[in-house]
């Protein structure tokens, strides 16, 4: 059955606009991602299906683009598409890290890291330049690769984080095993940095390790 023959409230545009995307499904939400269905299904089947073949909703919008584009119902102009909803909302996330914002949500600054690192499938070591009112300047990539103490250099972050004229520095990095439990290397990378960063007067304020879940190295003591 289409969905233009369902009633009305279990539309999902419908129950958007109703309810809230909150009260949607994942499969709901695909389906107005999806608009439109394939012979024999309707958006939100469809929808379902790929839930089902991708193992979830965020192994779909993470997929490459031949793995996406390889699914019926999908192609070229619908990844081209997502792609522009997720550049999207991590600007938006970024919009919440304005100056006068930074640090009096700590939770955006953990979704907005969360949203440009959580993804990748390699390791990405990078900072979030502060002024002297923790206020937000920049978030700068640094590293790339497997992130120890040999990869990380101190000079390279000191030397950006002056170029940036930066008065403290919230460190990331990721684990693309997803687990975000630190290693005894990230201890040791932060501790140098730490160090490093404190000779010309720069603070390091947390460490955030980013997997499925954030540890934050304040919230455990270990800064």
């Amino acid at each position: 059955m289409p969905i233009t023959d369902w009633p009305t409230d279990e539309r999902p545009r419908e129950k958007l606009l109703a309810k809230g995307a909150n009260s949607l499904s994942d499969a709901e939400l695909l389906a107005i991602f999806l608009r439109t269905g394939i012979q024999g299904k309707s958006a939100v089947d469809l929808a379902r299906d790929l839930l089902t073949s991708f193992g979830s909703l965020r192994a779909l919008l993470t997929s490459q683009q031949s793995e996406f584009c390889a699914h019926k119902g999908l192609g070229t102009a619908k990844y081209a598409q997502l792609q522009a909803v997720l550049e999207m909302a991590r600007r938006h996330l970024g919009e919440s890290l304005k100056r006068d914002q930074v640090l009096n949500n700590p939770t955006d600054t953990r979704l907005y890291l969360q949203s440009i690192m959580r993804d990748y499938h390699h390791e990405v070591f990078g900072c979030l330049m502060l002024d002297n009112k923790n206020r937000a300047i920049v978030f700068r990539e640094l590293f790339r690769g497997s992130i120890n103490s040999s990869s990380v250099h101190p000079r390279e972050v000191v030397k950006q984080a002056l170029a940036d004229n930066a008065a403290a520095v919230i460190l990331a990095h990721n684990h693309p095993s997803g687990v975000a439990e630190p290693s005894q290397s990230d201890l040791q990378v932060t501790q140098r940095l730490s160090q490093a960063l404190e000779l010309v007067d720069i603070r390091v304020l947390d460490h955030l390790v980013i997997g499925d879940e954030v540890f934050c190295f304040s919230e455990r003591g270990l800064i």
